[in-house]
C-alpha cells in the first residue's frame, strides 16, 4: 500500500494525539487511537492505559520525540518515532499503523527497540 502526504500526516497526527492523551492520563482519548483489534484485546481504555503505562514507559511519557520516514515493516505501514525515555534511554518506537473502512488511521501496535547511543 501506497501511503501518501496526506496520510503521513494524519499518521502522524493519530501518534502525536495519542501521546498527549496518555500524558495527561486520558485513558479514553488514548484508546481511541487504537484499531478496534487492539480494543479488543484490551477492552477498557483503563486497562489499556494501565498496560502502556508498565510496559511503555518510553511512550506513555517521552522527554522527546522525532517522527522518522514512514516505512513499510512485514506488510505493515509502520511509523518510526524516535523517543527519549524517563531514564533518557534513546529509543525507537515502531507503530503499526491500520486504515480503517472509513479511511481513517488507527494504531494497530507499537514496538519498541533499542537505539544504538547513550543515556542522556
Amino acid at each position: 500500500m501506497e501511503v501518501t502526504d496526506n496520510d503521513a500526516i494524519t499518521i502522524r497526527f493519530v501518534i502525536e494525539h495519542q501521546l498527549a492523551a496518555f500524558q495527561k492520563d486520558d485513558a479514553q482519548g488514548a484508546f481511541a487511537f487504537a484499531s478496534p483489534a487492539i480494543q479488543a484485546q484490551f477492552g477498557t481504555p483503563e486497562n489499556f492505559i494501565q498496560m502502556v503505562k508498565i510496559s511503555y514507559p518510553a511512550v506513555y511519557r517521552p522527554r522527546s520525540v522525532f517522527f522518522e520516514e514512514i516505512t513499510t515493516i512485514q506488510g505493515n505501514i509502520t511509523q518510526p518515532v524516535l523517543v527519549l525515555a524517563p531514564d533518557g534511554v534513546p529509543l525507537r518506537a515502531l507503530y503499526f499503523m491500520e486504515k480503517q473502512p472509513d479511511s481513517t488511521w488507527r494504531i494497530n501496535g507499537c514496538f519498541v527497540v533499542s537505539v544504538e547511543g547513550k543515556k542522556i
